[in-house]
């Protein structure tokens, strides 16, 4: 076997289970150790991986703060997935909130054609102007508005949100690290508003794309098991699963 080729088996294997162990591809690959260690130094230097005591990681891309309006188009079909099996947790009565997150649009849009009754509270533009048409009990938090974001975040926001108690949350995410046990957002202001919204909610739900195990924000607002439950657009590797049971956590794919 190449070099390359192994290589690129063992950049398949990460991608797959989010970590590799250098006595595992020793013994699969058939070659020694200090092999193993040179592959995964050119895969590091690559920016591939991210090596740690024993083995490595899949490195996590550094996504880029975006408008809600550039975001809100993309992986649009996982979007619409995640949102459809949010809707059959809600029950009726439920008081629910939606935060600042493009999968909480895919959401309100279904919600529109819902028979339950339900209070939905949220701090997004979008979701306000979507839901305004439908026969739904609404309420809309105010505060400093971010632009950039279609949504409201800070101290205003804040001491309104303070003042409920919800059923179940659905709050977005940048990027989760399950090595780590974080889970990120863009910016502080944001982050604290979802903190809040976790404090508040009998069982919150994290909106997480696949790829979002592949990426990272440039803020931690909550660690993975301080969520109730996960809800992902597709099935999950037996690797991520095996990584998220030590926190406890549904998950819903």
């Amino acid at each position: 076997m190449f070099v390359e080729e192994r290589q690129a088996l063992i950049y398949e294997e990460l991608q797959s289970n989010g970590r590799v162990r250098v006595k595992d591809l020793s013994k699969k690959f058939n070659v020694s150790e200090d092999l193993i260690r040179k592959d995964l130094n050119v895969l590091e230097k690559e920016g591939k991986l991210r090596k740690i005591y024993g083995g490595a990681v899949l490195a996590k891309e550094n996504v880029q703060r975006k408008l809600a309006s550039q975001r809100k188009n993309i992986n649009l079909d996982a979007k619409k997935n995640i949102a459809k099996k949010a809707i059959n947790i809600i029950e009726p009565g439920d008081i629910i909130f939606l935060d600042i997150s493009t999968s909480s649009i895919e959401m309100a849009k279904l919600l529109i054609n819902e028979q339950k009754p339900m209070t939905v509270i949220t701090n997004m533009l979008e979701v306000i102007n979507i839901l305004v048409s439908s026969n739904i009990n609404v309420i809309f938090i105010g505060g400093e508005l971010d632009y950039g974001h279609d949504g409201f975040v800070g101290s205003l926001t804040n001491q309104m949100i303070d003042g409920f108690r919800f059923d179940k949350a659905f709050l977005g995410v940048v990027g989760v690290d399950i090595n780590d046990n974080s889970v990120m957002t863009y910016m502080p202001a944001d982050a604290q508003t979802k903190k809040l919204v976790l404090s508040h909610s009998k069982e919150t739900y994290m909106l997480c794309e696949s790829e979002k195990f592949n990426q990272i924000g440039n803020y931690q607002y909550a660690k993975i098991d301080d969520f109730y439950g996960l809800i992902c657009d597709k099935d999950l590797s037996l690797g991520l699963h095996k990584e998220l049971k030590q926190y406890d956590i549904k998950v819903i794919e």
